[in-house]
């Protein structure tokens, strides 16, 4: 396996890991609106930060753009990675459980490799 898809998964793993924890707990889990029908949860937060961690923690010089704490260190690298750490928040909080983690990596504004995992709070 290449290495970025490498570190790609084990991002995913650990994020999937805090969601799905969460999801036997949804009483715990705070919500709020960013905008009409947009929310954003404490779950969202804690899994894009464990993935900024396991990308940063190999990768150091690379440039985050993150669908919760936005952009870091753009324009100053070449690789930038793209992050939606729940995507599908709603159906998670509605325990539907279509929903995912999507991670890509791009070089040059071009994307280099993708993983997203389907999480299922029933396995």
């Amino acid at each position: 396996m290449h290495p970025v898809l490498t570190i790609a998964v084990k991002a995913a793993r650990r994020a999937g890991n805090i969601i799905q924890r969460a999801s036997l707990n949804m009483e715990s889990v705070r919500v709020e609106n960013k905008k009409h029908n947009d929310f954003v949860s404490d779950v969202d937060r804690a899994a894009e930060e464990a993935i900024i961690d396991v990308i940063l923690e190999a990768y150091p010089k690379h440039a985050i753009l993150a669908e919760e704490s936005g952009a870091k260190g753009i324009g100053n690298s070449e690789y930038e990675w793209i992050i939606d750490p729940l995507d599908g928040t709603t159906n998670f909080l509605h325990g539907h459980p279509q929903y995912a983690i999507s991670i890509a990596m791009a070089h040059r504004g071009q994307i280099h490799a993708e993983w997203a995992r389907q999480l299922d709070p029933r396995h």
